[in-house]
């Protein structure tokens, strides 16, 4: 095995390579869940921390069980072996529901490569990839844009935009005040909400999540399943396949670039102040956010959400949404963000829902 030493750079050869790939179908990763069973339904909605009773009642899905049901979507990019890749965000349009039992497959082709000017590591390329998710009988579910930021990891170190964070110390008060938010948290539920009520610049009721653990973030991976975590023979197979992936860590074993998301010196290692979560994590929070608000016969059309910023162990997010406008047919359209304990907006977004609407005369 080609053990990793020192972490490579962006190169015009490899860059023109993955150039060569663009609306290529991609080779489908197999997926960490294949099915919508009521067993992946339940580890998902356990680890976004969606308490909802209506998923497994009325046997439906939560939009964003996609995550789960495939790895391009959830950041999983080929091209520029050894090039960090930081996930930055999801456009899921959906176009009906995800009912459990549904088999779901996710066919992926590499829409674009964009360069962009970074301030965390000199130069991005933004990585874009289309996935068109089919159930059983063909019919298409969803179709999603994803994408990430490939970025070098001693560059974005040594430019050092994140200046050092002092780990959050949480009063006694301030976790019975979040604790209180979740028990205060509103799910709309049976009770329709109708278009009709609804008024521009209404705030859907907050949902908070965290403070952020590394608890927390197995309890995500418990539902989604990772990209690149593996162990035991499965793990060094990996790595003979792909050799970047095996990072030494401080005992010389190799281990994927993943753990930054666990282990504070491999985060400190690509630029960032300590190990932090996964950006699909934040996008199914203000999912989660919407779905509660718009209630059980609600439909969420759309999810547009980017991740901004790293999301730190011990941070606590806030989601919060707007509406900012309506159209008929019950159609509402909605701003979101997620705000952390120290007021930064750490991932923004928008979404469009379908409401019932009132009959006439009710």
């Amino acid at each position: 095995m080609t053990r990793q030493t020192g972490f490579p750079v962006i190169t015009a050869e490899a860059l023109a390579e993955l150039r060569r790939r663009i609306g290529i179908p991609v080779r489908r990763p197999e997926p960490y869940i294949e099915t919508a069973t009521r067993d992946a339904v339940r580890h998902w909605t356990a680890g976004i921390g969606d308490r909802n009773p209506f998923w497994l009642d009325a046997g439906v899905g939560p939009p964003t069980i996609l995550f789960a049901m495939d790895r391009i979507v959830s950041g999983y990019v080929g091209g520029l072996p050894g090039i960090h890749a930081m996930y930055g965000g999801t456009d899921f349009r959906w176009q009906r529901p995800i009912r459990i039992g549904d088999a779901i497959v996710g066919d992926s082709v590499l829409r674009d490569l964009v360069e962009k000017p970074s301030r965390f590591a000199r130069r991005a390329i933004q990585q874009i990839y289309r996935t068109t998710f089919r159930n059983q009988t063909r019919e298409i579910v969803c179709e999603a844009d994803s994408w990430c930021f490939r970025t070098e990891r001693d560059t974005a170190r040594e430019r050092g935009k994140y200046s050092a964070v002092e780990p959050p110390r949480y009063t006694e008060r301030e976790i019975d005040a979040i604790a209180l938010a979740y028990r205060k948290e509103e799910t709309r539920g049976r009770t329709p909400r109708y278009w009709n009520d609804v008024t521009v610049g209404d705030a859907l009721p907050e949902v908070v999540k965290g403070p952020l653990t590394v608890t927390s973030v197995i309890a995500f991976v418990q539902g989604w399943g990772s990209l690149y975590v593996r162990a035991h023979g499965l793990a060094f197979e990996m790595f003979e396949r792909h050799p970047a992936l095996g990072i030494p860590n401080a005992a010389g074993i190799p281990e994927p670039p993943e753990r930054v998301h666990w282990d504070e010196a491999m985060a400190q290692a690509v630029g960032v102040p300590g190990a932090y979560d996964y950006g699909p994590e934040r996008v199914a929070w203000l999912g989660h956010l919407v779905t509660n608000w718009m209630g059980d016969a609600g439909f969420l059309r759309r999810l547009n959400a980017r991740v901004l910023r790293h999301n730190l162990i011990g941070d606590t997010t806030w989601c919060r949404g707007t509406v900012t406008s309506k159209e008929p047919g019950g159609v509402v359209h909605l701003a979101l963000r997620a705000d952390n304990q120290r007021r930064e907006t750490t991932a923004s977004g928008s979404a469009t829902v379908v409401l019932p609407e009132r009959s006439a005369g009710s």
